[in-house]
């Protein structure tokens, strides 16, 4: 059974350009080949190791993408009065405020706002209302989050 992938619109569409932006690499990495070849003898062709190595991670890529595409079910926005996939999140813990975006684990950027449903933390929140505490043990110990809002 293939795995279904939640993603948000905007998800989408940076999965889409990515996977464009990887398909305009191929014939960049071709021509990388045949330079290589050119250079004689290909057991000791640092430049065609390179260029091959360069293929396969970008087509591991583009078939990953496209998987991940095919099987994929968008996340609506999320609702305002509990924590759910798609719901934007205001955090207070220790005097400072953070805000989140819950995604599906494809989409898991936390560095730009964005944690997974699956990440401890996405997992205290889920089906949590304003005002409710959330608690994460971490390896300072344990982090406690209070819900400020969800839009």
């Amino acid at each position: 059974m293939k795995k279904a992938y939640q993603i948000t619109e905007d998800g989408r569409k940076e999965l889409e350009e990515e996977l464009a932006a990887l398909k305009g690499r191929r014939g960049e990495i071709a021509e990388k080949i045949a330079e290589a070849r050119g250079y004689g003898d290909l057991s000791e062709n640092a430049e065609y190791d390179q260029a091959r190595e360069e293929q396969g991670l970008v087509e591991t890529r583009i078939a990953e993408i496209e998987d991940i595409l095919q099987n994929a079910e968008d996340i609506k926005g999320g609702t305002t009065h509990k924590v759910s996939l798609g719901s934007r999140v205001t955090l207070e813990s220790g005097g400072k405020i953070f805000e989140y975006t819950v995604v599906g684990p494809v989409e898991a950027d936390p560095l730009n706002g964005k944690i997974s449903d699956e990440s401890p933390l996405g997992v205290a929140l889920i089906d949590k209302v304003v005002g409710d505490t959330a608690a994460i043990n971490t390896p300072k110990g344990e982090t406690i989050y209070v819900i400020k809002a969800i839009s």
